[in-house]
């Protein structure tokens, strides 16, 4: 079980804040949450977790966060520019269609770096870090995570027993994305969409397991004062990945960004109007820019694959430990998930 201990000011963090306007009663109401029981932290997977001069490669940007009533609105606006549609069937969905899990061999920001999507990750959200010796800054040994979906506080250790104690969530699910048009997206799409930073996000494992493919409409994080961020960080992905929205996703979206703080624009009116003559200069409409869209570069021929069945197999050709991204590295074989099998 992980460590969880409350933060001693969560919204202080976390809370929407709407500047002077008193609208995010909403967002405050995100208290009285059943924190975990505290337990003592398991000892790292090596004696080697010492601080270390080593220096940590360059991390994703930072997530947009929703911090106040116009950022709200801007999320809403966005939303209404997707598409609203029902669910396509899951039939045919496998993990294996979004490439091989936390690739380093995209073209999303991270990608090429040298270290497998997990670590960036990890790397981005925790603080107070400690990374592997000899892994070129990459590899997290242990840190601590301001855990924004339950507000709590997680101590992080590598290792077989403790890894799961801090996942990293899909804000967008895969299934739900397959779902919702990532089946028309190119292999080589589906693998940057399950890599993106904008995507991804570490959080408290248990929590990210009651999540499961879940879209806005079935779960939202328990941490209300996380809630506008959370959707908004939805409406992003999809508009970038040109997904689409159930009716009852964008209803559950659009309430929560009204609770924000976030206007519902009035329905257009046909109301005859008087003709004036004006001699007032016009104010020039406003345009809205809507987010980029996703363009990555044309994909290259895959190399030829390498197959392990299992690590046996892998230590006897002589190719064990294998990294993320490189030939034969495959996630079954990576039992603990972070990005090095057959250690």
């Amino acid at each position: 079980m992980p460590e969880s201990v409350p933060r001693s000011t969560p919204q202080a963090r976390w809370l929407i804040a709407a500047g002077p306007v008193a609208a995010f009663a909403l967002a405050a109401a995100g208290c009285g949450l059943t924190e975990p029981v505290a337990a003592t932290p398991p000892t790292p997977e090596t004696t080697s977790a010492v601080a270390t001069t080593e220096e940590p490669l360059p991390t994703p940007s930072p997530v947009i966060t929703v911090a106040s009533v116009p950022a709200a609105d801007n999320a809403l606006e966005t939303l209404n520019t997707l598409a609203v549609k029902g669910r396509a069937p899951k039939t045919g969905y496998d993990r294996d269609l979004f490439g091989q899990a936390w690739s380093d061999d995209v073209t999303v920001d991270g990608g090429h770096n040298g270290c497998d999507t997990r670590n960036d990750i990890l790397r981005r959200d925790l603080t107070d870090i400690t990374l592997k010796p000899g892994s070129n800054g990459c590899a997290v040994l242990s840190g601590t995570l301001d855990d924004p979906y339950t507000g709590t506080t997680i101590r992080f250790v590598r290792g077989q027993d403790t890894s799961s104690a801090v996942q990293i969530d899909h804000v967008v699910a895969l299934s739900d994305a397959w779902q919702k048009g990532a089946q028309q997206l190119s292999p080589q799409q589906r693998a940057d969409f399950a890599n993106d930073p904008r995507n991804l996000q570490a959080v408290d494992g248990p929590t990210n397991q009651k999540k499961g493919d879940g879209d806005a409409a079935t779960w939202l994080p328990p941490e209300k004062g996380y809630r506008c961020t959370y959707v908004a960080r939805q409406v992003e992905v999809k508009v970038a990945y040109r997904l689409w929205v159930t009716q009852a996703e964008k209803d559950a979206i659009t309430r929560v960004l009204v609770g924000c703080g976030a206007t519902v624009p009035a329905p257009a009116t046909t109301e005859r109007t008087e003709t004036r003559t004006s001699i007032a200069t016009p104010l020039p409409e406003a345009t809205y820019t809507p987010p980029r869209l996703y363009a990555p570069e044309a994909p290259t021929p895959d190399a030829p694959s390498t197959y392990y069945a299992n690590c046996s197999a892998a230590r006897a050709a002589g190719a064990a430990p294998l990294y993320a991204g490189q030939p034969g590295y495959r996630a079954k074989l990576d039992r603990d998930g972070d990005g090095v099998a057959c250690e």
